[in-house]
């Protein structure tokens, strides 16, 4: 069903450890308007889609946000890499460091593990497209803050390309829902 390219949808080379914006990058991963989230979101909405052309885009955009989970733990991985335990005091994460050990693990830059609370996917099809278009402009707020937080062009680039990412995800949302505005549902 899906053929996986082995490298990321964009390239991540960050250098320099920041761990505080790795934490906030944390958002993306297991935070409630996150791309974990997106995915779920949209490959369990996909299967009650009346038409095939919408069952058929909340399958590739739900694949794209599985790449995004990637790159997002990429990006929060090459911040934190090599961080000592002093460096995670130092940054006032020592309790992540404490029950993860710098492990990547899907939760809120507040701590909050990643919930399917997070997620819709309900029985009306208009019901959900909504849902998603809220979702991706959410993200693409989501996406602007961090990039307000982010100083260095390594981090930046990747954080930019996956905004614009939420923006085409958005218009074809916003395409689709006029699409099945004219299907008798």
């Amino acid at each position: 069903m899906w053929i996986y390219d082995k490298k990321l949808q964009f390239p991540v080379n960050i250098k320099k450890m920041d761990l505080k914006l790795a934490n906030a990058i944390f958002t993306q991963f297991g935070g409630p308007n996150g791309e974990l989230a997106a995915a779920l979101r949209y490959l369990s909405q996909r299967i009650t889609m009346p038409t095939g052309k919408a069952k058929a885009i909340l399958n590739d955009i739900g694949t794209e946000e599985l790449a995004h989970v990637e790159m997002i733990q990429a990006i929060i991985y090459q911040l934190s890499r090599d961080a000592t335990p002093q460096d995670y005091l130092d940054a006032g994460l020592q309790g992540y460091y404490g029950i993860w050990d710098g492990g990547i693990f899907p939760s809120s830059p507040l701590g909050d593990p990643f919930t399917t609370a997070y997620i819709n996917s309900f029985g009306d099809p208009i019901a959900n497209i909504y849902e998603d278009l809220a979702a991706e402009d959410k993200a693409r707020a989501t996406y602007e803050q961090l990039i307000r937080l982010a100083a260095d062009d390594e981090v930046i680039r990747p954080l930019s390309f996956l905004r614009q990412r939420e923006a085409v995800h958005l218009q074809r949302f916003g395409e689709l829902l006029d699409d099945l505005l004219n299907v008798d549902i």
